[in-house]
C-alpha cells in the first residue's frame, strides 16, 4: 500500500499574524508592509536632518525644505525679508559653517506672481556639505545684498543685476558686468526680445562705435535652410527647382 506523498510545508510570511489575517495568506501584501516597515525603520536622511535643523534655528525665515535630486542635494526656501540673518546663521553657526558663497544666480518664471528666484550655493568646508538657498522677488522689491557677508557675492550680484534686473539693496557696486553701459533691458527674461531693443555698430559718419534702433537685413526668423542638392531629389520647398531640371532647358 503506497502512502500518499506528503507536501513540502508552505513558507508564509514572517510578519505577524495580523498582518497573514489581513492579507489572507498571500505574499505581495504582506511584502508591501515589510517594505513600508523597512522604509519606516531606514535611517534619516542627514541632509534633510540638516535641512530640519536649519529652519528650527532660523526661527520662520525658512518656509520649505526640500531635498532634489533623489535626495542628494538640501534645498531651502525662505523669505525673502529674512534673507541676511539667515545667512549669518548659516555661516556663523558651528553646527553648519556655511564659509563660502559658490554662486548666486537667477531664474525667471513669467507666469508665477514673484516671477525671480535668487539662488545661493553655499558650501561648508568644515562639514563638506552643501545647501540651496533660494528667495524670490516680483522684480521690483529688492533683494537685500549679501555681499557684507560673503564680499565675493558682488560679482555676482552684478551679474544678476545685469541679466534679470533684480536689484540688491545695500550692493554698493549694481553695474553692468557683461552687457555694455548703454545696454537696454535684461537679456536673460523670458519676455525679452530675441533682436534685444538696440543693436551696436560702427557709424560712418561719427567715425565711432555707437548705439542705434535695431536694423534687420533679412526677414527676421522666416529662413529656408534647405538647398537643391544634387543628390537630393525630395527635399520640401524646392518641388519647382526639380521640375524645372527634369523638364530639361526651354527653348
Amino acid at each position: 500500500m503506497f502512502r500518499a506523498a506528503r507536501r513540502p510545508p508552505r513558507r508564509s510570511c514572517t510578519a505577524s499574524c495580523s498582518c497573514r489575517r489581513r492579507s489572507g495568506g498571500r505574499g505581495p501584501s504582506c511584502v508591501a508592509e515589510n517594505e513600508i516597515a523597512a522604509a519606516e525603520a531606514a535611517p534619516e536622511n542627514p541632509l534633510r536632518t540638516l535641512g530640519l535643523a536649519i529652519a528650527a534655528a532660523a526661527g520662520g525665515a525658512v518656509t520649505e525644505v526640500e531635498l532634489a535630486r533623489g535626495g542628494a542635494e538640501l534645498v531651502l526656501r525662505a523669505r525673502r525679508d529674512s534673507l541676511i540673518p539667515l545667512m549669518l546663521l548659516l555661516r556663523d553657526d558651528p553646527r553648519f559653517a556655511f564659509e563660502q558663497c559658490m554662486e548666486l544666480c537667477g531664474v525667471d518664471w513669467p507666469e508665477k506672481p514673484e516671477r525671480f528666484e535668487v539662488v545661493y550655493n553655499l558650501l561648508s568646508l568644515s562639514h563638506n556639505h552643501r545647501v540651496r538657498v533660494i528667495v524670490t522677488t516680483d522684480g521690483v522689491a529688492s533683494v537685500p545684498s549679501v555681499v557684507g557677508i560673503w564680499p565675493s557675492a558682488t560679482w555676482f550680484e552684478r551679474e544678476t543685476w545685469d541679466m534679470y534686473g533684480v536689484v540688491f539693496e545695500g550692493q554698493p557696486d549694481l553695474r553692468r558686468i557683461l552687457t555694455d553701459y548703454g545696454f537696454e533691458g535684461h537679456p536673460l527674461r523670458k519676455d525679452f526680445p530675441l533682436t534685444g531693443f538696440v543693436e551696436l555698430r560702427y557709424d560712418e559718419e561719427l567715425k565711432r562705435v555707437a548705439y542705434g534702433p535695431v536694423q534687420l537685413t533679412q526677414e527676421f526668423r522666416n529662413f529656408d535652410y534647405l538647398s537643391p542638392w544634387e543628390g537630393m531629389t525630395t527635399l520640401p520647398g524646392d518641388e519647382k527647382v526639380h521640375l524645372n531640371r527634369l523638364e530639361g532647358p526651354k527653348e
